[in-house]
């Protein structure tokens, strides 16, 4: 097959399906990857797609927004995540187990209600929830360290990565900016992505806060699939429909 007929197809099949990735294009072509990212790079001059990490996707599907910082998105939706927090407590493990808390301002709610007597370890890549643990728990608080990104207010960067990666935590309280069935739990942010990637291979549990405004959205950076996630807290406000559809793929979903 010539160059130019492997490049139609590729791009008639993200015009018809909305996504492809490198590894299936190569072994479907039987060319290397770096020839289908060759060829990628090509379509996308054309306009016929946009590259994303481990391949493509059609045209417009993926929003890159600026993201927002803490003095924002503390003021957004707060009585939602004040009750994503709350609820959130029903999730604690036992007495002697683990938390660990993801840096947002949902999970800082969640931190906010944990209640005293809890006797679990409690650990925080976020410098607000490690301030806020560290008054409200009579546990053991450990704080992740990295380089503080100055917007979210969390440690980013390969040291926080590693560091996650050696733990083994009950239960995972994670933040996301948006979810769709196709592309999963996604951030505009790689660095935070890579972080909360880690954190979800860490947990037995992985338990997600997030209010009904992130659903249906995607976000530059997949950290998750759908298939990774135990329980979806949201609020009440969610749409049956998508509701109906996350259940589908095994996730519990409690309205809180």
């Amino acid at each position: 097959m010539y160059a130019e007929e492997r490049q139609q197809a590729i791009a008639d099949e993200v015009r018809r399906i909305g996504r492809a990735s490198v590894a299936d294009l190569a072994g479907r072509f039987s060319v290397t990857s770096e020839t289908v990212r060759r060829d990628l790079a090509t379509l996308e001059r054309a306009g016929h797609l946009q590259r994303v990490h481990g391949g493509a996707v059609r045209p417009g599907l993926i929003r890159v927004v600026a993201e927002q910082g803490l003095d924002v998105r503390e003021t957004t939706h707060v009585d939602r995540k004040l009750a994503i927090g709350t609820a959130a407590m029903k999730l604690l493990p036992p007495n002697g187990g683990s938390v660990l808390f993801d840096a947002g301002t949902t999970t800082f709610h969640a931190a906010m209600a944990l209640p005293h007597g809890h006797g679990l370890t409690l650990i925080t890549n976020s410098i607000p929830i490690a301030g806020v643990l560290t008054n409200h728990s009579d546990g053991f608080v450990h704080a992740v360290g990295g380089r503080v990104r100055g917007l979210t207010q969390a440690t980013v960067g390969a040291d926080t990565v590693a560091a996650i990666a050696r733990l083994r935590v009950s239960t995972a309280f994670i933040g996301t900016n948006a979810i769709t069935t196709r592309h999963g739990l996604s951030t505009p942010y790689p660095e935070e992505a890579a972080v909360k990637r880690a954190m979800v291979s860490s947990a037995d549990q992985v338990v997600v806060l997030a209010d009904s405004s992130k659903m249906g959205r995607e976000d530059l950076v997949r950290f998750a699939s759908l298939d990774e996630v135990d329980v979806l807290i949201t609020d009440s406000t969610v749409s049956p429909t998508d509701a109906a559809e996350l259940a589908d793929h095994g996730i519990e979903v409690v309205l809180a």
